[in-house]
């Protein structure tokens, strides 16, 4: 009778990096997408979802959930800093970026040796790193939802 009542938003978070072109694009992405019909051009309504805009990376534990939220690779479990880190000649010489610890201090330091924008949605668990097509697929997870898919 009050299930309407315990229906909550997905709570997606992007770390944003305002001079990253990916970032930038997939920011405007994500407010187009409450903003506008989605999907652009065939929807009819907005998606509905809290975005919260982070300028900057995750801390140590954000990026451990973030982790357990990426799809498993059967082959090897990637180690942190090539999940997150770019393959910029600034981040090379580190040879401490193994540690979480150590991946999230870089990024606040270097914030080129990251890979942005980094998005989350925190109520389905999924998450996408760099990669705009992941951003996609979690908006298209969303637009599912809405129209009962």
């Amino acid at each position: 009778m009050f299930s309407g009542w315990t229906r909550s938003l997905h709570e997606i978070s992007i770390f944003h990096n305002a001079a990253s072109p990916p970032s930038v694009k997939t920011l405007g992405m994500l407010r187009s997408a409450l903003s506008g019909p989605y999907p652009p051009g065939q929807g009819t309504a907005p998606l509905q979802f809290n975005l919260e805009v982070i300028e900057g990376p995750p801390t140590a534990d954000q990026l451990t959930t973030i982790l357990s939220f990426l799809p498993s690779r059967h082959d090897s479990a990637p180690s942190a800093a090539s999940v997150f880190l770019s393959a910029h000649p600034s981040s090379a010489g580190s040879s401490d970026a193994a540690s979480l610890d150590s991946v999230a201090r870089l990024g606040r330091d270097r914030p080129s040796t990251f890979k942005w924008p980094i998005v989350v949605d925190w109520n389905a668990g999924t998450a996408s790193v760099g990669d705009e097509a992941s951003v996609s697929s979690i908006l298209e997870q969303l637009r599912q939802k809405r129209d009962g898919k």
